[in-house]
């Protein structure tokens, strides 16, 4: 065997190890996207050959996943973290949506609640300007997957309790159910109607929080995600050659 082959195998392992490290020390989020190739193989000084033998090995371990035209991203903060396996796998399973939910009123709930006690003014506004945001990227007809989770996000952030965002930010954005459910749908929304009756949703959340009204926060939050395990209850009735399907 050649030293050639030895040698690049060692720095792709380099590559992958400190890689690694910075996505367990938070140096890359769950949800963030890596550096270019281009930009890696400046970084390290390795070849193209070497950076992608790095990332196929963090692809393979669950630590990242390639998306077509926007780059390769954190999905998990360890090489088989079971909790980051219950969000970030795609399924077309209307089973694991609903359980995912259930999990989620469990702990977002409680934040609502807390966030309509202890949030600061500008944690108020960030929460308002999401729900704005929202309406705006409506109205441009532009996705909202993106800024869905940044409410949920603001919310968590309003609690004061450092774990409630930790615990979003480690599922990522495959908490929305629609990101994952779209993925083996073809890229097309199941329920493309939705928009406006979870902008109704958020503002309920904002307003109660902004009034700071715990108890009709975490029932503004309950019904919401709720009635997000109703859409998709929806969806089993339908018969299946209504459903979009991959080829």
């Amino acid at each position: 065997m050649s030293a050639a082959p030895q040698r690049g195998r060692r720095y792709s392992s380099d590559v992958i190890d400190i890689i690694r490290a910075q996505i367990k020390e938070g140096v890359y989020a769950v949800g963030d996207k890596l550096p270019t190739e281009p930009a890696l193989v400046s970084r390290f000084g390795f070849s193209r050959t070497v950076i992608r033998e790095a990332i196929a090995a963090l692809r393979a371990d669950g630590m990242v996943e390639s998306r077509q035209g926007a780059g390769v991203f954190v999905v998990a903060s360890r090489p088989g973290d079971p909790l980051q396996d219950l969000f970030s796998r795609e399924t077309d399973r209307i089973s694991d949506i609903i359980e995912e939910l259930e999990l989620r009123i469990g702990v977002e709930v409680e934040a609502a609640g807390l966030a309509a006690l202890r949030r600061s003014p500008a944690q108020e506004a960030e929460i308002q300007a999401q729900v704005q945001r929202f309406g705006d990227l409506i109205d441009m007809g532009k996705p909202t997957d993106e800024v869905d989770f940044q409410f949920h996000m603001a919310v968590a952030t309003a609690t004061n309790n450092a774990r409630f965002r930790l615990f979003l930010e480690h599922i990522g954005r495959r908490m929305i159910p629609r990101v994952k459910f779209k993925s083996v749908m073809g890229g097309v929304d199941p329920l493309p109607s939705r928009d406006h009756p979870i902008l109704d949703e958020h503002r309920a959340i904002a307003d109660a929080i902004s009034a700071q009204e715990p108890e009709r926060a975490r029932e503004a939050m309950r019904v919401h995600l709720l009635t997000g395990m109703e859409r998709y209850r929806s969806l089993v009735s339908r018969p299946k050659h209504k459903l979009p399907v991959t080829d």
